[in-house]
């Protein structure tokens, strides 16, 4: 039986970890919000890479979505921006999540304060 175990273990694939914001700043721009946000991921290529991360009110309801278009192997970890997003007057927070490929999104969020 011990052996039946070890060999799964081997045979798996090792779990990659999942996209994470390492950090993220915004401000008022014009009528909107600009966000920059930090990632950092152990993108392998055009199989499994970081591509996207959104912004989610506190209910997790999205407000902005910035798309990835290809892998970031050699520059890690790497920050980009998306403008123009609306958040509802009055809020306080809002959270970022970033998503893989192959894995989805995080379930883990990043909270950001709005200065």
């Amino acid at each position: 039986m011990k052996h039946l175990i070890l060999f799964f273990l081997l045979a798996s694939p090792a779990l990659a970890d999942g996209p994470v914001v390492e950090k993220a700043t915004a401000q008022r721009a014009g009528d909107g919000w600009r966000f920059d946000v930090t990632i950092s991921h152990p993108d392998t290529g055009w199989e499994h890479y970081a591509d996207g991360w959104r912004v989610l009110d506190v209910e997790g309801n999205e407000l902005g979505l910035r798309v990835l278009y290809h892998p970031h192997e050699q520059e890690q970890p790497f920050t980009r921006s998306l403008g123009g997003v609306q958040v509802p007057e009055g809020a306080t927070q809002v959270q970022i999540q970033a998503r893989c490929i192959v894995d989805g999104w995080n379930t883990e969020t990043y909270t950001l304060t709005l200065p």
